[in-house]
């Protein structure tokens, strides 16, 4: 039987869990299972927990296994007159106040004489009498698995069974979520909105660019740097194939022609221009992720005027489109009660948008009249 998957955001929630037990108390670091991410290149496993060190202000060390030799981890072995000492790495945390997450990564891209080498520190935190990993630091590891076409080459049973297991998925809502907060590029947002089997797909040609979290990462900060520097769609195009595979980066390539076809969303949040609900799909998509990039980008003494014409446009699109564009402007449907919800379900034009929108509004924010009604 396979194992059941958990979504980078149950992943956060574990992992923070786990590190916030162990500062709370110390003394559970023997107590407390290392996390072993399993899932294909490209998710985000290392990424998640680099993001949890940031959060919980703590260090990160990022041990790239595949680029290591057993003698790395144990120490280079040095002669003293009739005793041999051993020289350990200085990356390894020594302060015993410190507090971080050590990552394992490619931890399954490794031999097993290497794994053999992790044993004692994944099991006893420590390497002999040598050194004692600070009973603040958290352990954990990630890996591919064989069927992802990456380096894997499975673990020792002995080795497994030091590890908490988790099998992350790509999941694209989490991913919009996190890609909207980060101010990644609107037209990257709107493609996988309308297009969310573009996403990830593995079964492309693996030794190639192919789409995946990481990538589209990638395409986003590429098309902000051609803005900038007036990169033209020719030149971009290969970069972009090459990212993400000559497929899914032909149909992303159609999106920004047809998307790029519209009013510019920037300028009709500013009423420098009219009101224009596009009518294909594909451009409603692009519409909304552009609304909503350019709305919370906005200088803040712009910002109660955006809002209110971000609501009034939205009062012209279909009940789905204007959901969509809502839940996205909050910040899912966790941030009814954040700060961007309370600014804009307390906004007295969302009265008037609630009469229109609310119903479809209330299958993704039951509360939401009640969440306008508090601050207004």
């Amino acid at each position: 039987m396979s194992q059941s998957t958990v979504s980078l955001k149950q992943v956060h929630a574990i992992l923070r869990h786990q590190v916030e037990s162990l500062l709370a108390d110390p003394s559970l670091a023997h107590q407390l299972p290392p996390l072993l991410l399993w899932g294909p290149p490209g998710v985000g496993k290392s990424s998640i927990v680099r993001a949890v060190c940031e959060e919980l202000g703590i260090a990160f060390v990022d041990i790239r296994l595949s680029q290591r030799e057993p003698v790395d981890l144990r120490g280079l072995p040095v002669p003293r007159e009739d005793r041999v000492d051993w020289l350990l790495s200085g990356e390894w945390p020594r302060d015993p106040d410190s507090a971080g997450i050590i990552l394992f990564d490619e931890i399954t891209a490794v031999d097993r004489s290497l794994q053999v080498a992790a044993y004692e520190l994944l099991l006893d935190r420590r390497l002999g009498d040598l050194y004692q990993v600070p009973d603040r630091w958290y352990l954990c590891g990630a890996g591919n698995r064989e069927e992802d076409g990456a380096a894997a080459l499975g673990l020792s049973s002995a080795l497994a069974n030091r590890f908490c297991h988790l099998e992350v998925e790509a999941a694209l809502e989490p991913w919009l979520r996190w890609a909207q907060e980060r101010a990644l590029h609107p037209q990257v947002i709107g493609f996988l909105r309308y297009r969310p089997g573009a996403f990830f797909d593995n079964s492309a040609d693996l030794q190639r660019g192919w789409p995946s979290p990481r990538s589209w990462e990638r395409v986003a900060h590429q098309l902000t740097l051609a803005d900038q520097v007036g990169l033209d769609a020719d030149a971009l195009a290969p970069i972009i194939e090459g990212l993400v595979g000559p497929g899914v980066a032909a149909e992303f390539a159609a999106f920004r022609s047809w998307s790029g076809a519209m009013v510019d969303a920037e300028a009709m949040l500013r009423a420098e221009t009219q009101i224009q609900i596009p009518e294909r799909a594909d451009q409603c998509y692009a519409l909304c992720a552009a609304l909503v990039y350019h709305l919370w980008r906005s200088p803040e003494r712009e910002r109660a005027q955006r809002l209110d014409r971000f609501l009034e446009i939205t009062l012209h699109l279909s009940s789905d489109f204007a959901t969509l564009a809502l839940i996205d402007a909050i910040g899912g449907s966790e941030g009814a009660t954040g700060e961007k919800g309370l600014q804009i379900l307390g906004h007295p034009r969302f009265f008037e948008w609630a009469e229109k929108h609310g119903t479809a509004l209330g299958q993704y924010l039951p509360n939401a009249s009640l969440a306008a009604g508090e601050p207004a």
